[in-house]
């Protein structure tokens, strides 16, 4: 927690001194696989994200160990043999909301956001959709998007193919404050 303290205290005095950032300490990031034997769930609520409504910028930094699955022998085989979470300990995203928004004004505002998602060490350019809301000065946002195992290189073998699906979803949601 003390490496994510600091690359975000580093980053926020980087960027304008605060005008115009927001924080989220405990963004919600879900995964879902449906698969013909069994389902796969797990929720993390320790992401961290900024938000910069000046230039649209957004990061997402969550720790891969911190996904909590129903079964402890789920969430061991998660983080030892497929997400290898000792050497690839983080999942991060850092993009741009392409739409304009502005975070004076309350409303649902439907969004893209495009950027570099790294997962299991590997990076991918992504689109993902996603609504901003706005509601007394509080600024939200979720998302709803697909990741594919392959795109990442987290293989998943035979005996256990129609165990987990090739394809996770993934729901994410934030609730940030205004950074002082």
């Amino acid at each position: 927690m003390k490496y994510i303290s600091i690359v975000l205290l580093a980053w926020l005095s980087i960027n304008q001194a605060g005008q115009g950032l927001y924080v989220c300490k405990n963004a919600r990031i879900s995964l879902y696989s449906s698969a013909p034997i069994e389902d796969i769930k797990a929720i993390s609520s320790s992401a961290v994200s900024v938000y910069n409504t000046s230039t649209g910028e957004l990061d997402f930094n969550v720790s891969i160990s911190s996904f909590q699955f129903d079964k402890a022998r789920m969430q061991e085989h998660f983080n030892s043999d497929y997400m290898e979470s000792d050497k690839f300990p983080r999942a991060t995203f850092k993009g741009k909301i392409q739409e304009h928004i502005d975070a004076a004004k309350d409303g649902s505002y439907p969004v893209t956001v495009t950027g570099s998602l790294t997962v299991h060490g590997v990076t991918q350019q992504r689109t993902i959709p996603g609504t901003v809301s706005i509601k007394n000065g509080m600024i939200s946002m979720t998302s709803e998007f697909m990741v594919k195992c392959a795109d990442h290189h987290i293989e998943i073998p035979r005996i256990v193919f129609h165990n987990i699906a090739e394809s996770l979803k993934i729901n994410v949601s934030a609730v940030y404050s205004a950074n002082k």
